[in-house]
């Protein structure tokens, strides 16, 4: 129904409003609470008119709904050829290059020269594996790994 709230459930809340109202003062505090609602609404679109006078003619088609980030992306950054949006994806895919920026990253880390071969094996060399330290040498260290 409304407000997600099932059959069952209004049923319930009737019975509650008929045992703590009673049936004789019931339909004054419905009359109440709708006279409350439509002052609340009358107040409300009063509100919105008068900020709508403020902004100005050029705010003359504003809705407050726009306001939503849902509907503010729909309508300001999805043009009408493109309903998905997936155009400006593509070109923004398309000036960024995720693989050479991590490359470059990379070899900044491990102390290559840009545009420099990797090793044989695809791995920096910190990360070969060699079968003896020279002496005196440390083992390595990882401070990420700890």
């Amino acid at each position: 129904m409304f407000f997600d709230i099932g059959p069952l459930e209004l049923v319930a809340l009737v019975v509650l409003a008929v045992l703590v109202f009673g049936p004789d003062k019931l339909p004054k505090v419905i009359q109440d609470t709708m006279a409350f609602i439509r002052k609340v609404r009358a107040f409300s679109d009063s509100a919105k008119e008068d900020i709508r006078r403020e902004l100005g003619p050029e705010f003359k088609d504003f809705e407050f709904e726009d306001l939503n980030p849902k509907t503010f992306i729909r309508k300001n950054l999805m043009s009408d050829e493109d309903e998905y949006g997936l155009k400006e994806l593509k070109d923004l895919r398309n000036t960024f290059d995720m693989r050479k920026e991590m490359a470059e990253v990379t070899d900044a880390v491990n102390g290559v020269e840009p545009g420099a071969a990797a090793p044989a094996s695809g791995t920096p060399d910190r990360l070969t594996k060699r079968e003896k330290l020279d002496p005196g040498e440390a083992p390595p260290f990882d401070s990420d790994a700890t």
